[in-house]
C-alpha cells in the first residue's frame, strides 16, 4: 500500500462556464464549499481482461463522501496540466498502476453532501483496461475490488447509497451508451 499524500486543499483546480471553457482558477477547497464553483473533473473506469471494473471505496478521510464506493479513480486536472497528463498522473498516484485511457464523454453535473460542500464538475469519463496489481494509495483508499459488471449492476440497484452520485450516473451511461467499446478495450 501507498502513503504518499497526492490531494491537497490548496491545489489550484480549472474552473469552468458551461460550455467547458477556462474562466479562472481555485483552490480545490474553494471549488467545493458551499454550493461549489463549476470546475473540470474526471472519473476513470479501469477494467481487467475479464472485463470486471476496479472500483474502490473512498478513504475516510475525504471531505465529500468519504467510505462510499466509486468507480476505478476519479479527480481533477490542476492549473497547467491537459487531461491526458491528469489522468496518468492520478491513476499512478492512487492505484499504483498505469492504463492507455480511451475518453468516453464529458457531461456536468452537481451533487452536494450535506453541509460539507459540494461537487458541481464538468466531468470526463474515461474507460482503460489493466491487469496490473493494485497498490493502493491509502490517503485517497479504504478498499478497492474487482466486480463484474452484472454484479455492479445488482449493486446499485439494491445498494445505491453506498455509491457516490458521479458514480451511478457514469456506470448507468457506460453499461447503456458505451459498453461495446469496454468489450473492445
Amino acid at each position: 500500500m501507498n502513503n504518499q499524500v497526492v490531494s491537497f486543499d490548496d491545489e489550484l483546480l480549472i474552473c469552468v462556464d458551461e460550455n467547458d471553457n477556462v474562466t479562472e482558477y481555485k483552490t480545490k477547497e474553494e471549488c467545493h464549499d458551499g454550493d461549489a464553483i463549476l470546475h473540470r473533473a474526471f472519473s476513470v473506469f479501469l477494467f481487467n481482461s475479464d472485463n470486471d471494473l476496479l472500483i474502490q471505496r473512498r478513504s475516510e478521510d475525504k471531505r465529500l463522501w468519504p467510505l462510499f464506493w466509486s468507480n476505478s479513480c476519479c479527480s481533477h486536472p490542476r492549473k497547467g496540466e491537459s487531461m491526458e497528463f491528469a489522468t496518468s498522473r492520478r491513476v499512478q498516484e492512487e492505484l499504483g498502476i498505469s492504463a492507455d485511457l480511451t475518453f468516453l464523454y464529458k457531461f456536468q453535473y452537481f451533487a452536494p453532501f450535506g453541509d460539507r460542500g459540494s461537487e458541481r464538475e464538468v466531468c470526463s469519463v474515461f474507460i482503460g483496461r489493466s491487469d496490473e496489481s493494485v497498490s493502493a494509495n491509502e490517503h485517497e483508499i479504504a478498499e478497492w475490488e474487482y466486480v463484474a459488471p452484472e454484479k455492479m449492476d445488482d449493486e446499485l440497484i439494491n445498494h445505491p447509497d453506498e455509491y457516490t452520485p458521479w458514480f451511478k450516473m457514469e456506470w448507468d451511461r457506460i453499461r447503456n451508451e458505451y459498453w461495446e467499446q469496454v468489450e473492445w478495450l
